[in-house]
């Protein structure tokens, strides 16, 4: 059975107060023609999950539609600059910033794709972020080390931009995968945005090539340019005519002007 359905449909599956994983990195392949349709649909008390978020983040925030950030790095990381809305936000007491390491974002999806509570990680052993963050140890019980105990992670919804889709929702990724497959096992719904939907014969042909499957997906939107103002690999640029028009705003109201011009 076909799972295509327009926008409008794949987000009203989000509820207020959703754990939501936003798929891409920082300005790169990430759904943000989701992401606006959020605030369309004027989706509030929003946790999200990011390793690194940038636009999708910060627009969130500009917007009051989040409650809690958890990720590992939240910035433009180009001529940019800093999440100025998502800052604002979290220093207003507004969002809560629920600071990761990025790998302890990942071990916390793996964590939830292996039906476990936690997964072990040692890389922060010594980081000041245990404290601040209130991360548990635990000990292995082979070797007596202690390590950090990161939590799983379960969204109830993933949104992940891919290049080629098919009706069913087997979705190819172009170009750096990032965590979007462990996104989409870790997650309870996934929302497929893609550039084009192709024959599934492209699937069946090539089968090693399916970065998610189409029993993980719950629904296929056909949306060229959803990653638009941020890149798309094999498909355009970053948009920094529009991204240099978002920086510049301030207030909410024209924010929802913005997104209106797409």
């Amino acid at each position: 059975m076909s799972k295509v359905t327009s926008i409008e449909k794949a987000i009203g599956i989000i509820k207020d107060g959703d754990i939501v994983a936003i798929g891409g990195n920082v300005l790169h392949r990430v759904s943000h023609a989701a992401v606006r349709e959020i605030i369309k649909q004027g989706r509030k008390n929003l946790e999200l999950i990011k390793t690194a978020g940038a636009h999708d983040v910060d627009i969130l925030c500009a917007v009051d539609a989040v409650k809690a950030v958890a990720a590992g790095y939240i910035s433009y990381e180009t001529e940019y600059g800093l999440c100025n809305h998502y800052r604002k936000a979290v220093e207003g007491g507004k969002v809560e910033a629920k600071e990761h390491a990025c790998y302890t974002v990942i071990s916390g999806l793996r964590a939830a794709v292996q039906g476990v509570p936690f997964m072990p990680v040692r890389g922060m052993v010594g980081s000041d972020l245990i404290e601040a963050r209130g991360f548990k140890f635990v000990k292995d019980p082979y070797t007596g080390e202690e390590l950090i105990a990161a939590q799983a992670i379960k969204p109830d919804v993933a949104i992940i931009h891919v290049q080629e889709a098919d009706i069913y929702g087997n979705a190819r990724i172009l170009g750096p995968k990032y965590e979007d497959a462990i996104m989409a096992k870790a997650a309870k719904k996934v929302i497929i945005t893609c550039e084009r939907i192709v024959d599934t014969k492209e699937f069946t042909d090539c089968p090693e090539r399916t970065d998610i499957q189409d029993f993980l997906t719950t629904c296929v939107v056909e949306i060229p340019g959803g990653a638009k103002p941020g890149s798309c690999a094999g498909f355009y640029d970053i948009d920094r005519k529009k991204l240099d028009e978002f920086k510049k705003i301030k207030s909410k109201e024209y924010i929802l002007d913005f997104v209106n011009t797409y």
